[in-house]
């Protein structure tokens, strides 16, 4: 497990027996980026760690956008732990 935070948005990543978890909180707000253990499937944001399903995204970059606007933060706000950094078909970050 990794913590991480900056701006007052919290991260934490860690894993489960099925997948790769970066939960961001922020404000009372919670989004979740998750992929599978392997690491090779698309990532699937949520606004909870075992909440639905709320869209699928190939990119890193994607997913954060969309985990950013459920925080009503911008995405280069989040802070990303260095373990999660890989996620993603593209992981790199500007």
């Amino acid at each position: 497990m990794s913590d991480a935070n900056a701006d007052e948005i919290d991260a934490r990543y860690y894993e489960t027996d099925a997948e790769r978890i970066v939960e961001f909180v922020a404000d009372g707000r919670t989004a979740v980026v998750a992929q599978n253990r392997e690491g090779y499937a698309m990532l699937a944001v949520r606004s909870s760690p075992d909440g639905d399903e709320l869209e699928r995204y190939y990119g890193f970059d994607m997913a954060l956008d969309h985990a950013a606007e459920l925080l009503r933060a911008s995405p280069r706000d989040l802070p990303v732990p260095d373990e999660a950094s890989d996620m993603g078909l593209s992981a790199t970050r500007d």
